[in-house]
């Protein structure tokens, strides 16, 4: 009965992870095949991977997408570090009432956030790259702060106090003693709004001006064309650099947790 429970598990598991990694797979060999088509195999070939470093629109808009993905993580990263620094030091309402408004935006749909976003926007600025940024910024910090904000819960306050008694400033008992227990949550917290700026396209679409584009409102735009392999190439390669990128964040973090159970 046991062996049976067992294999009944396994084999859900595979099943699931076969729906979820079934349609990749066809993405990757539909990336090396030298027919358009998705059906018929027409021999091995590397031109589609070719065709998209040579494409002037791929280029511009992995370009945006890296430079919007990057910057808004990092400006969020330090917002969403600032904010939970000061969410920290709240009384126990104000605390609860500051996390339930930041769970508001991850739980509101995509679609109102960028309606709001772009009747915002359009107020004070027009619509372009900088708005993107903005809005990519806007939306990731609840990410980084929900991220942050359970390292503080783990942390013994008793650290700090024992920085200051024994004659360390507040900002370098900060440096020295709170930010190099908080890394773990920077660390994911700036991986996740990465993530999310690199993977969003609702409110990309809302709020970017004529001629500016992402990788995700391009693809969105060649729909109405139909689908060309440069794009399952540019896919495939998008693919298997998150897939390096998680390894080698996992990998630190198992380190990095090793590191602390031999302390």
């Amino acid at each position: 009965m046991v062996k049976l429970k067992r294999f009944i598990c396994r084999f859900y598991v595979a099943i699931i992870m076969i729906f979820l990694y079934a349609p990749i797979l066809v993405l990757v060999v539909s990336s090396f095949n030298n027919s358009i088509s998705r059906v018929v195999w027409d021999g091995f070939t590397l031109k589609w991977y070719s065709e998209m470093f040579r494409s002037t629109l791929i280029k511009d808009s992995l370009n945006n997408t890296i430079i919007l993905a990057f910057v808004s993580a990092l400006v969020s990263t330090i917002l969403g570090l600032l904010a939970s620094i000061g969410i920290d030091a709240m009384h126990k309402r104000e605390y609860s009432f500051v996390m339930a408004i930041t769970n508001i935006p991850m739980l509101n749909a995509d679609i109102v956030t960028g309606i709001a976003m772009m009747l915002f926007i359009i107020r004070f600025m027009p619509l372009g790259f900088n708005s993107i940024l903005l809005a990519h910024i806007t939306f990731n910090i609840p990410y980084v702060i929900l991220n942050i904000m359970p390292r503080f819960n783990q942390m013994d306050v008793s650290i700090f106090e024992a920085a200051r008694d024994l004659g360390a400033g507040p900002v370098y008992s900060f440096f020295k003693v709170i930010l190099p227990e908080l890394i773990p949550g920077i660390i994911a917290g700036f991986f996740m709004a990465l993530t999310m700026s690199m993977d969003d396209f609702v409110i990309t679409y809302f709020t970017k001006g004529a001629g500016v584009n992402t990788l995700s409102t391009m693809i969105y735009a060649q729909l109405r064309k139909g689908i060309q392999p440069t794009m399952y190439a540019l896919s495939t390669v998008i693919f298997f650099v998150t897939l390096i990128l998680l390894i080698i964040v996992n990998v630190l973090s198992a380190r990095g947790s090793r590191t602390e159970v031999k302390r």
